[in-house]
């Protein structure tokens, strides 16, 4: 392919990996304006970064094999059409119901956009330029979520919550039109069969589990809970008895290394996702802070981690990845614990001391537990671990705000969060932080455990 063809897909691909990340930074820093605008309690302002996440994590998995299937740049394109149409439609929704409809819609496009971003770019880039490419890639992707809290800070301030989603819209648009003149296309598995019935099953389980905390104090939500630990039971039986499985279970059975680094990050991922979220609600109703004073105070921790980043992923070339990412997630419950000890005097200097330990915990970890993951299987298994690393990443986030949405249903209920409930959010905020630091704890253990990568990777060659 020409030098020509290369930039443009390098420029289509650096923007999609900008935009996902954005989205999701950037509205948690809406949500205390659009809970004003629709009057929301506690439960269904959750439900409106939840759908989103809770999309993504569902169809990442499936489109991933999809993609093989029918082709990368089909599936980008379709789902940057529909990202910016649903993103048009969320911001001209007119109550919570069409709102979270429509961010279901933006999650299930994202993944689309997210799932075929890197093999893309590993299909195109031969080894000598992809790490560049890659870089870059994983650059915008901090970036969007660097840039996410403040500059959705400011759009909400200046013009309203909605104008977050008309200007996704808007780079979704330019990328669609950018990608519609590539000729084209990379299907390394087409004709072969699409797992219906285990994507189906997938889906069922995370959505019993995820939906069953937030309705966790009626009979329901523990009934979607037990459904949705079934699925998962049965997901795992039939997956390993298929032909063309969306998660090949026995790349786990037999890879150590693949295995526990893999709940490494869905840990990692778990404890430290909702954070944006909890923090962005807690500032503006602790300190009356506006959207863009609370973004500014939100920019700590991707900054950091956009920074150090590209450093961890070098040094665990050299450096056991094990032990590089076991700090990592060691610094991370230290940072974390620092957020059970909020109160109503607390300093924004304790919160972006926090936030930087945090960010430079979650650096170390990333990079080396990524390149532990991809280093640990063969190439021909390199789309089916990216998939694995994905879900891990999505399934981690959507558990996250799981959690968040658990805790807050039983200490606030559904009241409309405002500086009324102060007290009360302050409970369900320290109340969650302590679950994602005995969580995060646990995560230590797990990376400990996957043993030395470059001693298991030598005995096998």
């Amino acid at each position: 392919m020409d030098t020509k063809h290369n930039k443009l897909i390098l420029f289509t691909t650096s923007l999609g990996a900008f935009i996902v990340p954005f989205i999701n930074s950037a509205i948690n820093i809406a949500l205390p304006s659009i809970s004003r605008d629709f009057s929301l309690g506690s439960i269904l302002l959750n439900w409106i970064p939840l759908s989103f996440t809770l999309a993504v994590a569902i169809f990442i998995l499936p489109f991933g094999r999809l993609a093989d299937i029918l082709g990368r740049k089909k599936l980008l394109v379709l789902g940057m059409l529909l990202f910016a149409i649903s993103s048009i439609l969320s911001g001209l929704s007119t109550g919570p119901g069409m709102l979270i409809f429509f961010r279901i819609f933006q999650g299930i496009s994202g993944s689309a956009i997210s799932v075929t971003l890197i093999s893309i770019l590993t299909s195109v880039f031969p080894a000598g330029s992809r790490g560049k490419a890659l870089g870059l890639n994983v650059a915008m992707t901090y970036i969007g979520l660097s840039v996410g809290p403040y500059l959705g800070g400011l759009l909400v301030q200046y013009f309203s919550w909605r104008s977050i989603f008309f200007f996704s819209a808007v780079i979704a648009f330019i990328i669609f039109i950018s990608l519609i003149g590539l000729k084209q296309e990379w299907a390394e598995a087409k004709g072969e069969k699409f797992d219906l019935v285990g994507s189906t099953i997938y889906g069922i389980a995370l959505m019993g589990i995820i939906s069953g905390f937030s309705f966790i104090q009626s009979i329901w939500g523990i009934i979607l809970i037990l459904v949705g630990l079934a699925a998962t039971a049965f997901f795992i039986v039939y997956e390993n008895r298929t032909k063309y499985p969306i998660l090949n279970i026995s790349l786990f059975r037999y890879n150590k290394v693949l295995a526990f680094s893999s709940l490494a990050a869905l840990i990692n991922y778990s404890a430290t996702f909702a954070l944006s979220y909890l923090l962005s609600i807690y500032l503006q109703n602790n300190f009356g802070f506006d959207s863009a004073k609370a973004g500014l105070v939100l920019i700590a921790q991707p900054v950091v981690m956009a920074v150090f980043s590209p450093v961890t992923g070098f040094l665990s070339d050299r450096i056991e990845p094990q032990k590089v990412a076991t700090l990592g997630m060691s610094i991370t419950t230290l940072g974390l614990c620092f957020f059970i000890f909020l109160n109503k005097n607390t300093s924004i200097a304790y919160i972006v001391v926090a936030l930087l330990i945090l960010g430079f915990g979650f650096a170390l970890f990333s990079s080396p537990n990524t390149n532990a993951i991809m280093s640990s299987v063969e190439k021909k298994y390199y789309g089916v671990t990216s998939g694995i690393l994905g879900a891990a990443r999505t399934v981690g986030q959507a558990f996250s705000m799981g959690i968040s949405s658990l805790v807050l249903a039983l200490i606030i209920g559904n009241q409309q969060i405002s500086p009324q409930n102060a007290p009360e959010l302050l409970s369900a905020v320290k109340t969650t932080f302590t679950i994602l630091v005995i969580l995060s704890f646990f995560g230590i253990f797990a990376s400990l455990a996957r043993g030395k990568m470059h001693t298991d990777t030598a005995e096998k060659k």
